[in-house]
Protein backbone atom coordinates (compact mmCIF):
# COMPACT_ATOMS: atom_id res chain seq x y z
CA UNK A 1 0.00 0.00 0.00
CA UNK A 2 1.15 3.74 -1.14
CA UNK A 3 1.85 6.05 2.24
CA UNK A 4 -1.42 8.17 2.67
CA UNK A 5 0.41 11.30 2.22
CA UNK A 6 1.16 10.69 -1.58
CA UNK A 7 -2.71 11.84 -2.55
CA UNK A 8 -3.47 14.22 0.67
CA UNK A 9 -4.91 17.18 -0.30
CA UNK A 10 -5.98 15.71 -3.82
CA UNK A 11 -9.65 14.65 -4.85
CA UNK A 12 -10.64 11.48 -7.55
CA UNK A 13 -13.63 12.49 -9.15
CA UNK A 14 -15.72 11.29 -12.16
CA UNK A 15 -14.11 12.49 -15.72
CA UNK A 16 -16.62 14.59 -17.89
CA UNK A 17 -16.31 15.68 -21.31
CA UNK A 18 -15.40 19.30 -20.44
CA UNK A 19 -12.07 17.47 -18.62
CA UNK A 20 -11.10 16.16 -21.83
CA UNK A 21 -8.97 19.25 -23.15
CA UNK A 22 -6.82 19.11 -19.74
CA UNK A 23 -6.72 14.66 -20.03
CA UNK A 24 -5.43 15.36 -23.05
CA UNK A 25 -2.85 18.14 -22.45
CA UNK A 26 -1.16 15.89 -19.19
CA UNK A 27 -1.34 13.11 -21.59
CA UNK A 28 0.82 14.46 -24.47
CA UNK A 29 2.95 15.86 -22.06
CA UNK A 30 4.26 12.75 -20.54
CA UNK A 31 4.08 10.10 -23.55
CA UNK A 32 5.27 10.25 -27.15
CA UNK A 33 2.68 8.56 -28.41
CA UNK A 34 -0.53 10.21 -26.47
CA UNK A 35 -4.33 9.06 -27.09
CA UNK A 36 -5.91 11.72 -29.30
CA UNK A 37 -8.65 13.80 -27.81
CA UNK A 38 -11.45 11.92 -29.70
CA UNK A 39 -9.76 8.61 -27.98
CA UNK A 40 -10.34 10.81 -24.52
CA UNK A 41 -14.10 12.00 -25.70
CA UNK A 42 -15.34 8.98 -27.06
CA UNK A 43 -14.28 6.64 -23.91
CA UNK A 44 -16.53 9.98 -21.95
CA UNK A 45 -19.24 9.50 -24.21
CA UNK A 46 -19.05 5.37 -24.03
CA UNK A 47 -19.69 5.34 -20.51
CA UNK A 48 -16.35 3.88 -19.56
CA UNK A 49 -15.11 4.61 -15.63
CA UNK A 50 -12.78 7.45 -16.48
CA UNK A 51 -11.78 9.07 -13.17
CA UNK A 52 -9.60 11.99 -12.17
CA UNK A 53 -6.94 13.66 -9.21
CA UNK A 54 -7.38 17.06 -8.96
CA UNK A 55 -5.40 18.82 -6.22
CA UNK A 56 -7.11 21.90 -4.50
CA UNK A 57 -6.28 24.44 -6.87
CA UNK A 58 -8.05 21.85 -9.22
CA UNK A 59 -5.09 20.89 -10.94
CA UNK A 60 -4.87 17.76 -13.04
CA UNK A 61 -2.42 15.23 -11.14
CA UNK A 62 -3.66 12.49 -12.90
CA UNK A 63 -6.39 9.91 -14.14
CA UNK A 64 -7.09 6.72 -15.21
CA UNK A 65 -10.12 4.68 -17.70
CA UNK A 66 -11.20 2.04 -17.27
CA UNK A 67 -13.63 -0.77 -19.54
CA UNK A 68 -15.19 -3.66 -18.34
CA UNK A 69 -15.88 -6.99 -20.16
CA UNK A 70 -17.54 -10.01 -17.67
CA UNK A 71 -15.38 -10.57 -15.39
CA UNK A 72 -12.25 -8.38 -16.06
CA UNK A 73 -11.41 -4.69 -16.04
CA UNK A 74 -9.21 -3.54 -19.10
CA UNK A 75 -6.99 -0.30 -17.85
CA UNK A 76 -7.20 2.09 -21.02
CA UNK A 77 -5.17 4.74 -19.93
CA UNK A 78 -3.18 5.79 -17.02
CA UNK A 79 -1.24 8.71 -16.00
CA UNK A 80 0.61 10.97 -13.71
CA UNK A 81 1.55 14.41 -14.10
CA UNK A 82 5.11 15.00 -15.00
CA UNK A 83 5.54 17.08 -11.51
CA UNK A 84 4.26 14.38 -9.93
CA UNK A 85 6.31 11.30 -10.78
CA UNK A 86 8.20 9.49 -8.19
CA UNK A 87 5.27 10.79 -5.30
CA UNK A 88 3.40 7.85 -5.20
CA UNK A 89 0.65 8.86 -7.00
CA UNK A 90 0.99 5.89 -9.75
CA UNK A 91 0.83 3.37 -6.94
CA UNK A 92 -1.98 5.42 -5.66
CA UNK A 93 -4.02 5.41 -9.13
CA UNK A 94 -2.98 1.57 -9.48
CA UNK A 95 -4.58 0.84 -5.73
CA UNK A 96 -7.51 3.15 -6.75
CA UNK A 97 -8.64 1.55 -10.04
CA UNK A 98 -8.14 -1.98 -9.25
CA UNK A 99 -10.53 -1.46 -5.97
CA UNK A 100 -12.97 0.05 -8.36
CA UNK A 101 -12.33 -2.86 -10.98
CA UNK A 102 -13.22 -5.35 -7.80
CA UNK A 103 -16.21 -3.28 -6.32
CA UNK A 104 -17.32 -2.90 -10.47
CA UNK A 105 -17.09 -7.35 -10.43
CA UNK A 106 -14.02 -7.59 -11.71
CA UNK A 107 -11.29 -10.60 -10.95
CA UNK A 108 -8.58 -9.19 -12.84
CA UNK A 109 -7.46 -5.89 -14.00
CA UNK A 110 -5.61 -6.29 -17.68
CA UNK A 111 -3.26 -3.84 -19.63
CA UNK A 112 -1.10 -3.22 -22.51
CA UNK A 113 2.02 -1.27 -22.16
CA UNK A 114 5.06 -1.06 -24.63
CA UNK A 115 8.00 -2.95 -23.72
CA UNK A 116 10.21 0.66 -24.18
CA UNK A 117 8.12 2.20 -21.46
CA UNK A 118 10.70 1.21 -18.77
CA UNK A 119 9.26 3.29 -16.25
CA UNK A 120 5.64 1.70 -16.43
CA UNK A 121 6.90 -1.54 -16.77
CA UNK A 122 8.59 -1.07 -13.63
CA UNK A 123 5.46 0.08 -11.74
CA UNK A 124 3.49 -2.80 -12.52
CA UNK A 125 5.45 -5.51 -12.19
CA UNK A 126 6.07 -4.13 -8.57
CA UNK A 127 2.13 -3.85 -8.55
CA UNK A 128 2.00 -7.30 -8.77
CA UNK A 129 0.66 -7.17 -12.53
CA UNK A 130 2.74 -10.58 -14.67
CA UNK A 131 2.87 -10.61 -18.28
CA UNK A 132 0.58 -13.07 -19.63
CA UNK A 133 1.60 -12.31 -23.61
CA UNK A 134 2.35 -10.15 -26.06
CA UNK A 135 0.44 -8.38 -29.47
CA UNK A 136 2.85 -7.59 -32.04
CA UNK A 137 2.86 -4.23 -33.50
CA UNK A 138 0.18 -3.00 -31.57
CA UNK A 139 1.26 0.59 -30.72
CA UNK A 140 2.66 3.27 -33.46
CA UNK A 141 5.91 3.88 -33.17
CA UNK A 142 8.58 6.26 -34.89
CA UNK A 143 8.88 6.69 -38.82
CA UNK A 144 5.54 4.51 -39.20
CA UNK A 145 7.37 1.61 -37.58
CA UNK A 146 5.25 -0.50 -34.82
CA UNK A 147 6.06 -1.51 -31.15
CA UNK A 148 4.82 -4.82 -30.05
CA UNK A 149 2.71 -4.58 -26.26
CA UNK A 150 3.10 -6.55 -23.69
CA UNK A 151 -0.21 -7.49 -21.94
CA UNK A 152 -0.29 -7.97 -18.32
CA UNK A 153 -2.62 -9.09 -15.86
CA UNK A 154 -3.43 -8.62 -11.86
CA UNK A 155 -6.19 -10.24 -10.11
CA UNK A 156 -8.02 -8.08 -7.81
Amino acid sequence: MMEASAAAGLALVPMTLDDVDAVHALECSVFPHPWSRANFSDSVKAGYDAWLLRDAEGQLAGYFLLMYALDEAHLLDVAVAGTRHGTGLGRYLLDTLCARAKEMGAESVLLEVRPSNARALAVYKRFGFAEIGRRKGYYPAHEGKREDAIVMRHAV
